[in-house]
């Protein structure tokens, strides 16, 4: 039987403020990537997170991120190789205790927001993310989108690699996902996402917001625990995919 990761976003809140449902999701999901610190989360959330898909039987996953609270990671910014070294090492480091301390283990590491868009295309970012990873654990999985230079990296530094695909985000037709202020930018219709999700897992080709035909490759499939429908867009996900006879399981 085929099968397919989904993994999504957690942990991304402060204390007693949530940010998503993330307790419902996680029934719905195969791999979390939670939170660090630097964009959201804090120690009690992390703690909370790691422990809860831990019970779930759900892979945990590093989402390390540019330190940017107030923007929640998602400005550009201009740091050097080692400074990008350090704060990915420093965040898996930090979400690891957690991991171990609910008697899990690391499984992947995703980069968030503006690190993982600039990752995609910057050999200079993505050899600094690939050298912290590889240098902590040689053994975590990096997910990142197919064809770009994060998973290169990660491939030329020894990392095992995962072509990662988004269902509820319009694509450009370099493969980059559409600016969120781009009309069409962010899927929040259940239908239109669904559509998305049957193409990619199919093979066929997805319209990007320019207007080509690109077939996008996916070894895990993202749902964004911040989209408004996101426990719609879980349903939605398992029926097709379950129609499919695509079993949802981790890499």
């Amino acid at each position: 039987m085929r099968t397919i990761d989904i993994n999504c976003d957690m942990g991304e809140g402060f204390g007693t403020w949530t940010l998503a449902d993330d307790a419902y999701l996680m029934d719905f999901i195969s791999s979390a990537n939670i939170a660090c610190g630097f964009h959201a989360g804090d120690p009690g959330t992390m703690q909370r997170t790691s422990e809860l898909a831990v019970s779930r039987g759900v892979a945990i996953g590093a989402h390390p991120s540019f330190p940017d609270l107030q923007g929640f990671g998602r400005r550009n910014m201009n740091m050097s190789e080692s400074e990008i070294y350090q704060l990915v090492l420093y965040q898996l480091g930090a979400l690891a205790a957690f991991v171990k301390a609910a008697k899990g283990a690391l499984h992947h590491v995703k980069p968030h927001g503006a690190l993982y868009n600039m990752a995609a295309k910057s050999s200079s970012i993505s050899v600094a993310i690939a050298r912290a990873i590889a240098d902590f654990d040689d053994t975590l999985i990096l997910y990142g989108p197919a064809g770009s230079d994060l998973l290169r990296a990660g491939q030329s530094t020894g990392l095992r690699t995962a072509c990662e695909a988004f269902t509820e985000r319009g694509y450009m037709s370099d493969y980059s996902l559409a600016p969120r202020s781009m009309p069409g930018a962010i899927i929040e219709d259940a239908g239109e996402m669904r559509a998305q999700l049957l193409n990619i897992v199919s093979g066929k080709p997805v319209t990007t917001l320019d207007g080509k035909q690109l077939i996008i490759q996916a070894d895990t499939i993202c749902l964004h625990s911040d989209n408004k429908n996101a426990r719609t867009f879980a349903q939605e996900i398992k029926s097709a995919l379950t129609g499919m006879n695509i079993t949802i399981r981790t890499i």
